[in-house]
């Protein structure tokens, strides 16, 4: 499988409900809920990906352009966007839809850099 391919074979789209649960005091997603979800999402298209141990070493910039009400679905899309010698980063949008229309927008974005580690946690080459 040449690169291309690879990185949208690792392509992840997770949809989950938002329920009261995940929700603050204004019935909208928490925003550290949108960043666990986000990590999650990115820590699975890097591991996809690469096949091998890997870990979040940063965070980048992530925008929260509109609130996600509870009692929608939401959509994680994760995408390797760059690729180097023994770290990647994955960007990850969140879509908010309606429960009961067909209404979508992008309501959160942002990129994660994971760096590929061997069973001592020594960082390794991404592609051999």
């Amino acid at each position: 499988m040449n690169l291309e391919e690879r990185i949208k074979a690792s392509e992840t789209h997770i949809i989950k409900a938002v329920f009261p649960n995940t929700t603050n005091h204004y019935d909208t997603l928490f925003g550290g809920t949108a960043m666990h979800l986000m990590d999650e999402v990115a820590f699975i298209t890097a591991t996809r990906f690469s096949r091998q141990r890997m870990v979040t070493v940063s965070s980048d910039r992530i925008d929260f352009n509109k609130p996600i009400p509870a009692g929608t679905f939401i959509e994680l899309i994760g995408r390797v966007i760059h690729i180097g010698n023994t770290s990647m980063k994955v960007h990850i949008d969140i879509f908010v839809e309606q429960m009961y229309a067909d209404q979508r927008e992008k309501a959160i974005s942002g990129t994660f850099t994971f760096v590929a580690i061997d069973e001592n946690k020594k960082p390794v080459k991404i592609l051999q």
